[in-house]
């Protein structure tokens, strides 16, 4: 018999001045069995700075065509697809012919500056897509975070992330590889 997902709950309070967002969110996440704490804080990380009344978590690892987070409009369409790693390029191709928005996030530190390596200008012509970095020791950090159940407040001010709980706080260092147009 297959391992089963471990739920996280996570009460989440967001304040993104950049974009006049003010919201509080009640998230359950599945995580994985092969996802570890720090992929799992990521994909919190991305649902807090994309957050929106359509934002909903995809089936994940365990579904190879669904992203990690989308938002669909009210037809269907897929107008962001938001990805967690270092996919294929084919993967990233067919995802931005899918979706209005794509952005990935990388977080492996040195694995994810060779794979950008390999792939900057395989991807530079897809102008829906936006490759963002999160530095390994912000992620790291992100990781003792992590709990079955978590109360967290996200800040977001001048382009700054600091991610808390009541007992720390850590601020995030994001590094903009390629941006939409």
């Amino acid at each position: 018999m297959a391992p089963k997902a471990t739920i996280h709950k996570a009460q989440l309070q967001i304040a993104d001045m950049d974009r006049q967002y003010y919201a509080d969110h009640a998230l359950t996440v599945a995580r994985h069995p092969s996802e570890t704490d720090e992929r799992m804080m990521v994909r919190i990380l991305a649902f807090a700075r994309h957050a929106g009344e359509s934002l909903a978590f995809g089936r994940g690892l365990s579904t190879d065509d669904e992203p990690d987070l989308w938002v669909k409009d009210l037809t269907g369409a897929i107008e962001h697809w938001i990805q967690l790693g270092q996919p294929d390029e084919r993967d990233i191709r067919k995802a931005c012919g899918r979706a209005r928005r794509v952005t990935l996030y990388t977080y492996s530190g040195h694995g994810a500056s060779l794979w950008w390596e390999q792939y900057a200008t395989k991807l530079a012509g897809l102008t829906n897509l936006s490759v963002i970095d999160v530095d390994v020791a912000s992620v790291q950090s992100l990781a003792s975070l992590a709990a079955k159940s978590m109360t967290l407040n996200c800040t977001i001010q001048d382009g700054m992330l600091w991610l808390a709980s009541p007992e720390q706080a850590v601020e995030v260092t994001l590094s903009e590889r390629q941006r939409a147009t």
